[in-house]
This record gives C-alpha cells, sequence and structure tokens, in this order.
C-alpha cells in the first residue's frame, strides 16, 4: 500500500467535533449492537461493550457511529420489532449505558445516531395487546391496519399483498370466544405489525419517542422503512406474486407514497428546533427504497430528511460504465435538491460486498472490496462504514440451519421475499487472534465465527501497512487532510475502457476495474493505493482490481 501522508494514525483521543453541516461529508460507522462487542459474556453483543469499543472507531478516524435498535424488544426481527421505545432491552444493557455511550463519544469526538423504527412495531407493544383486545373497529385497532378477511367468512386476506419476509402480509386474529377474528397488516414479520400513520395518536407518540432520545443527546435518526409509513387509499391489489422483487424497482401501495413526506417534513422541524447553540443539527437519514435516484431524492429536500441510503450503488456491479452512470444520476438528482449523496457498500441487510464482488475467489472479492472503499471515500458526500468492512471480512456462508436467526429465513425461503440469509453478514466482528470469541466478549459468540478470522482481526493488522485496516484508517486521515475531500465538486477525467478516473480541488482517484493491469500517466503524487503500483518513465501500471489517490 503507497501512503505518504503528512498526517500520523489517528491515536485514541479526542477528535474535531466538525461545523455546523458536518453531516454533508461525514463518514459514518454502522455499528449492529448485538454483533460489535460484549461486555458480559452472554455471547450477544451489548451497548457497554460498544461504548468500551468506541476509541477504535476514533483511531479509524470516522466521525459519527449509528447504532441499530436496542431498545425493548422480544427480538424477533433483530430488535426491529420494538416493545417500548424508550426502555433499553436488558440484553444491552440499561437506559444508563446508553446514556453513557453517547458523552464517552462526545468526548471522542463521535456524534451518535440512533435507529428509529416508526413503521410497525412489535407484537408485544402495549397498544398492540389492547388493539387485540379490543373490538372490531375499535379505537385502539385504529392505530394498525386491522381488516375484516374476504371470502364467505373471512377466511381469506383483506387484500394481495405479501409480506417483504415472503408469505401474506396478513395474519388472522381470533377472538376472545376463540372464534377466527378480524385480518392485521405486517409487511415484515407477523410480530412485526404495521402502523396507520393516519391515526393522529402515532404522530404525536412519536414526536414523543423523537424528543425523548434528543434530550438524551442522540445526534440524529435513522430512520427504517422511511419510505413505508403511509400505505395507498382503499390499501389496493396489487395483482401478481413476488412483490419484495418489485421493491425500489416501482412505487408499490405500501411502499414510497406520495403521503410520508409529509411526516419527514414534520420531524425535520422538529430536527431543527434541537440545533445546538453552535449552530450543529440534529439529522434524519432515510432507509428508503426508491424506483429511482429522483425519487430517493425527494426524501433529502431542503425542508425534508438530510440524507437517503444510495442503494441504487449499492446494487451496482463490479463494472466502470455502470458505476459511472449511477454516480452521475445520484450526484445530479440530489444536487437538484441541494443535498449531499451517500454511499454505501455494505451493511446488516446485504452481503458483504467482500464476498458479492468475489466472482472467480475470495481473494479478487478482497481486492475489489479494497478498491471500492478507495472510490467511494474519494466521492462528494457522506459515506457509510458497515463494521468489519474496515477488516475486509468477506460474508460467512457456511453457517448451520441451527444456528440462523434471521425471521425470513425461516419463514420465506421459497415464498417470494427475501432471500433469507442475513445472518451471514451479522456474525460477530474478531478483535483479537486468541479467545473463545477472538476478543468480541469473554464467553462465546451468538453466531459461530470462521476459524480464519483471528488473522483478519483489529489486533492482527494493526500496524501491517498492507492491511485493510490500515488501508482504511489511511484514507480517512487523508480525506481529513486534504480539503479537496470535502463537500466539493467532483469532474471525470479521460481514461481507458474499464477505467475510472475523477478529480476533486488538488485531488485524483483512478478506479481500474479490469482483470488486468493497465498503464497510465502518472496522475500527481501517490497518496494510497490499494494495491502496489509499478512506475515507468512518467507512466504507472495500476494492477487488477485496484484503485489509487493522487494529489495533483
Amino acid at each position: 500500500m503507497t501512503q505518504e501522508l503528512t498526517t500520523s494514525p489517528q491515536t485514541e483521543t479526542a477528535r474535531p467535533a466538525g461545523g455546523a453541516d458536518w453531516w454533508r461529508d461525514a463518514v459514518i460507522y454502522q455499528v449492529y449492537v448485538r454483533s460489535f462487542a460484549d461486555s458480559d459474556g452472554d455471547g450477544i453483543g451489548d451497548l457497554r461493550g460498544a461504548r468500551e469499543r468506541l476509541p477504535h472507531l476514533a483511531r479509524l478516524g470516522v466521525d459519527a457511529v449509528w447504532l441499530t435498535p436496542f431498545y425493548a424488544s422480544p427480538q424477533a426481527d433483530g430488535g426491529y420489532d420494538v416493545a417500548d421505545y424508550r426502555a433499553v432491552d436488558p440484553l444491552f444493557g440499561t437506559l444508563g449505558d446508553a446514556d453513557d455511550l453517547v458523552r464517552t463519544a462526545h468526548e471522542l469526538g463521535l456524534k451518535v445516531i440512533v435507529d428509529i423504527v416508526p413503521n410497525h412495531t412489535s407484537d408485544r407493544h402495549v397498544w398492540f395487546q389492547e388493539a387485540l383486545a379490543d373490538r372490531p373497529r375499535g379505537a385502539a385497532r385504529e392505530r394498525y391496519h386491522f381488516r375484516p378477511g374476504r371470502g364467505a367468512d373471512g377466511e381469506l386476506p383483506p387484500n394481495d399483498w405479501e409480506s417483504v419476509f415472503g408469505g401474506p402480509a396478513w395474519t388472522r386474529t381470533t377472538d376472545p370466544d376463540g372464534t377466527p377474528g378480524e385480518w392485521y397488516l405486517h409487511l415484515f414479520a407477523p410480530e412485526q405489525p404495521d402502523l396507520n400513520w393516519d391515526c393522529p395518536q402515532v404522530a404525536e407518540e412519536f414526536e414523543s419517542i423523537l424528543r425523548f432520545w434528543l434530550d438524551l443527546g442522540v445526534d440524529g435518526f435513522r430512520v427504517d422503512v422511511a419510505h413505508g409509513m403511509v400505505k395507498a387509499a382503499g390499501l389496493p391489489d396489487i395483482g401478481h406474486t413476488e412483490q419484495a422483487k418489485l421493491i425500489g424497482a416501482q412505487v408499490l401501495p405500501f411502499f414510497d407514497q406520495d403521503g410520508v413526506h409529509e411526516i419527514h417534513r414534520s420531524w425535520r422541524r422538529l430536527l431543527d428546533s434541537y440545533s445546538r447553540a453552535d449552530g450543529t443539527v440534529r439529522i434524519g437519514v432515510a432507509e428508503a427504497w426508491a424506483p429511482t435516484s429522483q425519487r430517493l431524492a425527494l426524501y433529502v429536500r431542503p425542508d425534508e430528511l438530510h440524507q437517503a441510503f444510495n442503494f441504487q450503488f449499492l446494487r451496482c456491479p463490479w463494472d466502470a460504465a455502470a458505476m459511472r452512470e449511477v454516480i452521475d444520476e445520484s450526484l445530479a438528482a440530489t444536487a437538484s435538491v441541494g443535498a449531499p449523496t451517500t454511499w454505501v457498500l455494505s451493511n446488516h441487510d446485504v452481503v458483504r460486498h467482500a464476498t458479492r464482488y468475489a466472482e472467480d475467489s475470495p481473494a479478487q472479492g478482497l481486492r475489489r472490496a479494497r478498491a471500492a472503499a478507495l472510490l467511494v471515500l474519494a466521492l462528494p458526500g457522506s459515506t457509510y462504514i458497515y463494521q468489519g468492512e474496515e477488516l475486509g471480512l468477506p460474508e460467512v456462508t457456511d453457517l448451520p440451519d441451527e444456528c440462523r436467526q434471521d425471521p425470513a429465513f425461516f419463514r420465506a425461503l421459497h415464498a417470494g421475499g427475501q432471500d433469507g440469509f442475513r445472518d451471514g453478514c451479522r456474525v460477530p466482528i474478531p478483535w483479537s487472534r486468541d479467545g473463545e470469541s477472538y476478543g468480541f466478549g469473554p464467553g462465546g459468540s451468538w453466531l459461530p465465527q470462521p476459524a480464519d478470522w483471528p488473522g483478519l482481526s483489529v489486533e492482527a493488522q494493526t500496524g501491517d501497512p498492507d492491511s485493510t485496516l490500515e488501508l482504511y484508517r489511511g484514507a480517512l486521515a487523508a480525506r481529513r487532510e486534504l480539503p479537496g475531500l470535502g463537500d466539493t465538486p467532483m469532474a471525470w477525467l479521460d481514461a481507458p475502457d474499464g477505467v475510472l478516473a475523477l478529480s476533486r480541488p488538488g485531488f485524483v482517484c483512478t478506479l481500474n476495474t479490469l482483470g488486468e493491469e493497465v498503464e497510465l500517466p502518472v496522475p500527481g503524487r501517490a497518496l494510497l493505493s490499494s494495491a502496489p503500483l509499478e512506475y515507468g518513465a512518467g507512466t504507472v501500471r495500476i494492477p487488477a482490481d485496484s484503485c489509487a489517490w493522487w494529489a495533483i
């Protein structure tokens, strides 16, 4: 790895806090809480463990940490089935632990973003329990979508909607006398009934929940299923099956309805009212699937949320022309509303990109993953890093069926839903070479870790100039040092087919997506490269599946 930076590696001390518009080019690290660090030896990550590992993130050089749900929950879907939005699940600690984590993060110069789940609750939530006990069309049922069934005896679901996890999106209730009752809507697992945002009580409750966490000091919210809270009037049929395949490809009657935008406008007003004394804003980040970059940009208009995940780029193949097209579309769409673009390669719901990019071998996948990291960190906007990608972790593809916990695995392998294999990207990450769980905690881990992961641990990679961890540290240090890698313009440079070359002020990035090396004129002074470079007379040979940064 070429590295000629004037800055030293980040140390485990406080970092600059950033300006009021910190979010426009922030690097945000996603912590999947149950798989990050375990403090008590039960094999499940928790808030205290995450707090103890925050210095790793400060040294890595990120600006903020996003925590997946840690609220009170039966854990039917990894905590995305919330029973109490103002309580911490004992599995993850206490409210005091959450407060300690936020304070420690701020001392280290890290901002904290927490997940909020407004599309649905747990079926154990007090509201849903009240709804089950209420009569048809009773007030408690107005908070959810209850409907009578179709057919002579109401034995058929109210419409043809399918769960994202597979099977019908409706489950029938049983009345107190034991007879079949109404049906309720759940776009995900049956344990996750959808809220009815046409009911004023729902909006009032979530404003109160947001205020609760803002008062505790969090810096923003990642809004789960931000595209799903509003359903089309009358809940019309779609007319065909395998509907999960249409998500992000077309507007569905249960996703990306225009009515969601008024909810986000109200949340933006609330977030703006919580701006800090120095002008620093609290942000909202939309997890939104939309058919086009233009529709996705609607979620980040000036009076709505601040960011939206760019899933169009995440789904892009390893192809220079396709990448350039998605980058251009993304930048143009967000620029039209004055918002930054986000770049994300992996998260807790998709196969890790080191494995997605591996057409021929794991080694190829890692080469491409390292190169892709340098590409996204060179682009204008904000970048998200999923825990473990800085270690080059691959997807764990050989988990025994008896270990899996993804509800989609049990429900929908052949029912048109998600693939049911999200556990593979959620295996607890390795921190050390030794120990039962490689430093994850004093006990085991809730999902088994591969035997070769000690060599990928933070301990093993620290100080190795050729490691993926040190590549990320160097890239994030350079991104902070070079003003051209902030919220600044970008232009494409001429390059051979299969190669992307882009310029920022004082900076050039070259990406070779080909299976063979390419020779180019030396663009400038080498800063970083994902693979060793070789030089000729005024030329540089860039290896296959690699990326390099240059100062000009």
